[in-house]
This record gives structure tokens, sequence and C-alpha cells, in this order.
């Protein structure tokens, strides 16, 4: 197939450069999600965002290049290529996961199901006309509380809304992408197509011997891919070379876990009768340290003082998901509780990524995990959801700081 013809038509630097960052980001959940859940209707789309990201990638060189007249205009737009070409690096690695399904790479299927225990599920859906959500808004319907799911993107013909609010209105025909528990999906699918639910029925045979370590190692991978993505933005955002730092040791743990999943794999091979069972698990190894390593590169441009056009912070600024930085003070009403307790996710819509205590990160804090005075919380989530953060964490009015 030869390839497709892209043509240039002139768009806003900032507005492709928040659109690179959220189709790769939006990439990477539903990649990792087809995977563990052998789905080839979202591997599908994996795809299809990868042809955008072609596209919007093309249009960002072409944009750079006729901004600049300037030795100095250069060298900012050089930063600005970097980041466009770590989102396109991303998006180049989620949909090398999205292929372990489309070419049936062999993940041997006790081990999505034990990855299943570890990860929330993704689910497609198209809005049937007749859907009780039809002609809805989010915030009509609250999915979240009916069904424990939450849209996290819509696609709307060949245009897609990330992250919809409760003001956005659902249209016959959308296909709507949710997260959550497998609970909720047979809930969400039935009230969103106004079809009854066949789950896919699920054989395997167990094969593997040390099932556990392969699944904390591809567990930590996948956990580690996602928040070295964000916490590069982060560090972008903020000019913070701590930060940096700590995406630049993230991607040194991810080439040693690598490293240890191919080891496993090899070992494993000896003990099965056919070994493209496995074959899946060194593409997922491969895809996933090249997430972290398209992070890095996004951090660099913060550990050498890459001077950077103000187009990019605006623009992570300015995305659909944005990225929070808050110090917690000893007066706030979170300081004492748990994460199990305080309930971000559901509660403010926000994601911890990482905590700094000190001069040590917590990465992904536990349910378990109780906040500290002094903690800096690294969150991500949309732009509502950084309000009620920061409402739930302030102090009391009449207390400040002691």
């Amino acid at each position: 197939m030869s390839p497709r013809e892209i043509r240039y038509t002139p768009r806003n630097l900032k507005d492709m450069l928040i659109e690179m960052k959220d189709t790769s980001e939006l990439m990477v959940d539903l990649a990792y999600s087809a995977m563990i859940y052998d789905n080839e209707d979202i591997a599908e789309e994996v795809v299809r965002l990868e042809d955008k990201m072609d596209t919007l990638y093309y249009h960002m060189k072409i944009a750079a290049l006729l901004s600049t007249r300037r030795v100095e205009e250069a060298a900012e737009m050089a930063g600005v290529l970097q980041v466009a070409q770590a989102s396109e690096g991303i998006a180049d690695a989620a949909g090398d996961i999205a292929k372990i399904v489309l070419m049936e790479m062999g993940i041997p299927m006790e081990l999505k199901l034990a990855l299943r225990e570890a990860a929330e599920t993704i689910v497609r859906a198209t809005v049937n006309p007749e859907s009780k959500v039809t002609g809805h808004t989010l915030g009509d319907i609250e999915l979240d509380t009916e069904t424990g799911m939450w849209v996290i993107a819509i696609r709307r013909q060949n245009d897609w809304l990330y992250n919809p609010n409760h003001e956005t209105r659902i249209r016959a025909e959308d296909v709507l992408f949710a997260r959550g528990h497998d609970e909720g999906v047979l809930l969400f699918a039935e009230l969103v197509t106004n079809e009854k639910y066949i789950p896919k029925e699920v054989k395997h045979e167990k094969i593997l011997q040390d099932l556990e370590k392969a699944v904390d190692i591809i567990v930590d991978m996948k956990d580690m891919a996602e928040m070295s993505v964000g916490l590069a933005y982060s560090a972008l955002l903020f000019n913070n070379k701590d930060i940096a730092e700590e995406v630049k040791a993230i991607e040194y743990k991810m080439d040693c876990m690598k490293h240890e999943l191919q080891h496993w794999v090899l070992e494993t091979a000896k003990h099965v009768s056919d070994v493209n069972q496995l074959r899946g698990l060194l593409h997922l190894a491969n895809a996933s340290e090249s997430i972290s390593d398209a992070a890095y590169a996004i951090a660099d441009i913060v550990l050498r003082d890459i001077e950077l056009h103000p187009v990019v912070t605006i623009a992570v600024r300015q995305s659909d998901e944005v990225i929070t930085r808050l110090t917690v003070e000893s007066c706030s009403p979170i300081v004492g509780k748990t994460f199990g307790q305080l309930k971000l996710e559901t509660e403010t819509g926000v994601y911890v990524m990482a905590v700094k205590r000190g001069e040590k990160w917590l990465y992904s804090p536990k349910k378990n995990t109780q906040v500290q005075a002094g903690d800096i919380l690294i969150a991500r989530g949309s732009h509502t959801g950084e309000e009620a953060l920061i409402e739930l964490c302030a102090c009391p009015l009449g207390n400040g700081n002691k």
C-alpha cells in the first residue's frame, strides 16, 4: 500500500502541540487496555490515532520552519520540535502495543487475566440513537455513579474530544471511551448501545512458571511508562530539574526491567511447546521502554537548559488534561489522611502521579500512603478537577501555615 499524501494546511502551533500531547497520552491508555483485554476495536482506534499523529507532526514541522527568521527563534523552536518528536515517539510506541493484538502476537491469557486484576479497563461503545444517554450531557446522566465508568474521550466521526466534562452533550453515533473496573463494563455498554452485552469468552491453559514475577514486571513497566510521560510534562511546565531527574531515573529503571523481562521470557521458553505464545511479551517490553525514552527526551530539555519557546508551557497548561504541583500546608485538612480515605480520583477527578517528601519521591502512592505536611503533590486531571483538589487541600478560613 502506497503511503498517504499529506498536504500542509496552516494551523496554530500551540493548538497542534496541545492536540499531540492529548492524543499521545490517550493512545497509551487505549493501547495497554487493548492488550490486556485483547480488544481489537480499541487497538484499531489506536492505529487510527497513530495516523492522525503522523499528520499532526508533519504540520508541526512545517509550521515551526515557517515561524523562524533569526538564529534565536530557531533555537527556541528546536525545543518545540523536540517535544513534538517525543509525542510522536510516544504515539508510535502505543501503536506497537496495539499491534500486539492486531497481529495476534503471543501474550499468554493467564498473564492477561492477572493483569486485569491490577488495572482498570477501558471500554469502547457506540451510542445508539435509541439509548437513554442520547442528547443528554455527561452531567445529566452521571455515568460514573450509574455504572462506575467515566468517559475519558469521545470520537465524533473524525473529531476527538479529550477529557469531556459535565457540559459535554452526547450525540447518536458518538464513540465513547470509558475507564473503570470490570464490574461496570456490562452496565455501561448496555446503557450506551441499548443492546445486550455479551462478554467475550475466555479460554486459557496454564502454561507459565513463576507467573507472579512477570506480572510484577509488566505492571511496573506499564505504570512507570504512563507516569514518566506525566512527570516529563510536569518538569517542562514547572521548569523543574528535580522532576526531570526523576524521569531520567525512571528511564534507567525501565531499561533494567526490560532486560529482566527478556530474561524471564527466554527462561520460560524452555517450558513452553510453542514459543510464539511469548513473542508479544518481548514486543511489549520494547514498546514500554520506548515510551519512557520519549518521556526522557521531553525532560532532557529541562536538564540541558534548552531555551524553550513560551508556546510549549502554554500548550501544556491549556491542554484538556492539566498538571498540578501543590504543596500540602500543615493546616490542610488532608494531612494525616490516607489516599484511600481521600478518594481523590472519584472526589476530584484528579490522579496523583507522585509525591515528593523531603528528598524522596513516592510514585503512584498507594491507598494506605498517608499525606504529610510539606508533601508536594504532582497530579494530573481536568481544569475543574484541579480546582476541586486545591479547594480540598486548602487550609480552613482563619488558619495559616503554622
